[in-house]
């Protein structure tokens, strides 16, 4: 496929675009800082802004499917979204946060105190993101929440799947950047969650 990567080169956005190039999908790697984009054949680096939104719309449109992977804080997501739904590119998966996942019936993870007040603002960033996804009319999107700790580590192959309930395992709620990639673009792949959330964790 010919994947729009949105933030191509953050800590997530960067493991991603590993995945893309290592199933040989073609990328148009958009970032404000187009000079840190690995020079690989497969990839081509565009300065993009997120807040501008009719330049965002014109780097997006003409692909099979986009991908963003940004802070949730530092966008307007009625812009980014606005761009995307003008691209003419209905798949649209996020890079999605962890504070949107229910630890209960009805009990989301950014309520408890698991989340570090220094997070808090990214977190409820995200689950305002998560709400005007789910109103989208137009837009076939996946949202893909990953597990409490989130960091780099081994891309192993090896994870579970879930919907909106926080996954927990042996050492607690956790998944690698890597194996979190992996999952992403197995969705991208196959479209197993439309118009959904779904989250990754051991």
């Amino acid at each position: 496929m010919n994947i729009a990567l949105i933030g191509a080169t953050g800590q997530v956005g960067s493991r991603v675009l590993a995945e893309l190039l290592l199933r040989n999908h073609t990328v148009t790697a958009i970032v404000r800082r187009p000079e840190e984009v690995p020079v690989r054949p497969g990839i081509t680096a565009r300065r993009g802004d997120a807040a501008n939104e009719k330049d965002l719309s014109s780097l997006l449109a003409g692909h099979d499917a986009i991908v963003s992977s940004l802070r949730f804080s530092q966008v307007d997501p009625h812009k980014l979204l606005g761009a995307v739904r003008a691209s003419g590119v209905s798949r649209y998966v996020v890079v999605g946060g962890a504070g949107s996942l229910e630890v209960s019936p009805g009990v989301k993870l950014i309520d408890t105190e698991r989340i570090p007040q220094q997070v808090r603002p990214e977190a409820a960033a995200g689950v305002v993101f998560l709400d005007l996804l789910r109103e989208e009319a137009e837009l076939d999107w996946t949202f893909v929440s990953p597990s409490v700790t989130f960091a780099p580590g081994e891309r192993t192959g090896s994870f579970r799947i879930g919907d909106d309930a926080l996954l927990t395992g042996p050492e607690g709620s956790r998944i690698s950047f890597e194996d979190f990639a992996l999952a992403l673009v197995d969705e991208l792949e196959t479209t197993a969650h439309p118009r959904r959330r779904f989250t990754v964790g051991y």
